[in-house]
């Protein structure tokens, strides 16, 4: 393990106002959170949880807004990403630790670290919004509202569904999906898949253009930036429909990740006027990344499409989200329908005491990094109301 992930991130990467620290024993790890808000105790925490392949530090932008508003903000790399621990994992490593409930310990782990009992709101983003979805399912009491961002949480199957839960959790692929995806002209696969496989973290880690320039492709490809993201609602899980999604969610067969990205790079001019995504700011993500690769984060994939925890969600069937909830996203991003009937799921029965679905124009999928101002402003409304 490289001696950096023994020391906080360097305060001169964070915005005024943002501390980088260490909290320990957490659920067995120890925890690198990012907060702000913290001088004042007392104040209501607002937990924020990341997706892949993000950091805690993709908050940047939302965090000191929060807390100028109040609020106790913090931000954690989750197990196997950044300076958390869990970075070491190998494609051999056991996926229980990356489980969806773990992932849900790890949380209450940390409020209770923390020295809260409960927070105010907890708001996920990506492959980090059925976690926080989760949270708020399960712990009402600890997490007493949720924000779900560019992923909807389509709920669990109802009581007596059994295993069927588990499709409601991560949406991987339907039954033989695979098969039918490699059937199309050209043949494809979902990306859920490649992402559980052995080659996919050598493949963008050891990526031929470096892992700045594949993740600035990546960043750029699924983002407002990009022109072709005019997403809209499928017409139903099947290959032909999952065939209309972009390459980063259904990827030409024979590629991998490096190379579905690297033909999307955005140009200099492009990348000197990206104003959400400086230059200095991305290499913080490579950074990281280049020091822990990504199996870590990877491992919540596999443990997705394993079907290991088919059985282990199916004991919530049944259950919903019954704290206030509302769903914030980018108006260009593919994720709101990556996964055929979540969205209308998360409106109509999924969630009880939902409060609203927030398109936001500007933004793709990193809409708390594209347009942060707009995003904070909207987590302040839902937690005002």
């Amino acid at each position: 393990m490289n001696e950096t992930s023994f020391v906080p991130l360097d305060e001169g990467v964070l915005p005024e106002g943002v501390r980088a620290r260490f909290v320990e024993g957490v659920n067995g790890i120890r925890v690198h959170v990012l907060e702000a808000g913290f001088e004042e105790p007392g104040r209501p925490l607002v937990m924020l949880v990341h997706g892949f392949p993000d950091l805690a530090y993709g908050w940047r932008g939302v965090m000191p807004l929060l807390a100028e508003a109040g609020s106790h903000v913090v931000a954690a790399d989750q197990r196997g990403y950044g300076r958390s621990g869990g970075t070491e994992a190998t494609y051999e490593t056991a996926l229980g630790p990356y489980s969806t409930l773990n992932k849900v310990r790890d949380a209450v782990g940390l409020v209770s670290a923390l020295g809260y009992s409960s927070v105010a709101a907890v708001v996920g983003h990506d492959s980090g919004s059925p976690i926080a979805g989760w949270c708020a399912l399960i712990r009402p009491d600890v997490f007493r509202s949720v924000v779900l961002m560019s992923a909807p949480f389509g709920g669990v199957a109802a009581l007596g569904g059994g295993e069927r839960a588990a499709a409601r959790v991560v949406p991987a692929r339907a039954s033989g999906m695979d098969a039918e995806l490699a059937r199309l002209e050209p043949a494809r696969k979902h990306y859920q898949s490649y992402y559980s496989t052995r080659e996919a973290n050598e493949n963008m880690w050891r990526s031929p253009q470096g892992v700045h320039a594949f993740l600035r492709a990546y960043y750029h490809f699924k983002s407002a930036d990009w022109a072709g993201n005019q997403p809209h609602a499928l017409e139903g899980m099947t290959a032909e429909a999952l065939g209309e999604l972009p390459t980063y969610y259904v990827m030409r067969l024979e590629e991998g990740m490096a190379e579905t990205v690297a033909a999307e790079m955005p140009s200099e001019d492009a990348i000197a006027g990206c104003g959400w995504l400086p230059e200095d700011e991305l290499a913080v993500f490579s950074g990281e990344y280049e020091r822990t690769g990504f199996q870590g984060g990877l491992q919540s994939y596999r443990w997705g499409t394993s079907g290991l925890g088919g059985a282990e969600l199916s004991l919530f069937a049944g259950r919903t989200i019954d704290v206030p909830s509302c769903f914030v996203s980018g108006a260009s991003d593919w994720g709101n329908y990556q996964s055929p009937g979540a969205l209308e799921r998360m409106v109509e029965s999924a969630c009880t005491d939902f409060r609203g679905v927030h398109f936001i124009e500007g933004a793709g999928h990193w809409v708390q990094q594209e347009q942060a101002e707009v995003v904070s402003a909207a987590v302040l409304e839902f937690l005002g109301g």
